[in-house]
This record gives structure tokens, C-alpha cells and sequence, in this order.
């Protein structure tokens, strides 16, 4: 991903603010979708086919996750490593969520689209995330 394309989803070139955003961007779908999860497990369960106390788990996890991020992208300056952690975490997020589909769950035609979407996602998230924290190393050097 070129540094124009960054800078163009970011609105901005500066590398800090650009990666700052997308981290705060995951925070806030991640953590809104955990809520999701755990004040509606149960309707939301029987829509994607999966069992309330599964979307019970993933919503402490996700509200908790998003919290995290959301403390990181606050930071003036990300620090590399948690910024790698938040990059691996996605991209584990991203794989597991076809192994699941593909060894385990039962979903829907409505969960098995949203099991794609959201790992789509995620993994778009990691990729900017990445790819900004590339080019704010880049500039530093």
C-alpha cells in the first residue's frame, strides 16, 4: 500500500495521526460489536446461527480488545510493539474466523456473510494498520 493511498484513508500524511486513526477506527467497530454481542446475544444468536453464550464470550473479548486498542490509538506516539501485537491479533482474528466457519460453526446464510464481512474487515484493518506503522518507521529513518 502506497503512502498516497494511507494518507488519502487517513486525510492526512503525517504517519502518527494516520496510524492513530486507524487504531482508533478498530476500536470503536471492534468494541461496538462486542456490545452488540452481549446485549443481544440471544436474538443476535438465533439471526447468525450461533449460540448465545459463544456471542456472550466473544462480546467480553471484543468490548474488552476494543478497549485496549482505544487506550492505544489515545497515545501521541504508538508504541511499536503493542502496534504489532494489535497487527498479529487481527490477522489471527481474520484466520480463525475461516477456520470456524470451515471446521465448526453451523452458522446461517446471515452468519456465514457476516462471518466473512467481519473478517474481511478485520484483516483490512490489520493491513492499515501495518502499513502505517511501515511508513511512520520508514519516515523515522
Amino acid at each position: 500500500m502506497s503512502a498516497t493511498t494511507l494518507a488519502a484513508l487517513a486525510r492526512t500524511s503525517d504517519p502518527n495521526p494516520m496510524l492513530r486513526r486507524f487504531l482508533a477506527l478498530d476500536a470503536l467497530v471492534t468494541g461496538a460489536n462486542g456490545v452488540a454481542y452481549l446485549a443481544a446475544a440471544g436474538p443476535l444468536g438465533r439471526f447468525l446461527g450461533a449460540g448465545s453464550g459463544l456471542l456472550l464470550t466473544l462480546g467480553a473479548i471484543l468490548t474488552a480488545y476494543g478497549a485496549v486498542v482505544g487506550v492505544l490509538a489515545t497515545r501521541p506516539r504508538p508504541a511499536v510493539l503493542p502496534v504489532r501485537a494489535v497487527v498479529e491479533i487481527n490477522l489471527a482474528w481474520t484466520a480463525l474466523s475461516f477456520v470456524a466457519l470451515a471446521l465448526w460453526l453451523t452458522p446461517t446464510t446471515a452468519g456465514a456473510v457476516w462471518t466473512v464481512l467481519q473478517a474481511f474487515a478485520v484483516g483490512g484493518f490489520a493491513t492499515l494498520q501495518w502499513a502505517a506503522l511501515r511508513h511512520r518507521q520508514a519516515i523515522s529513518e
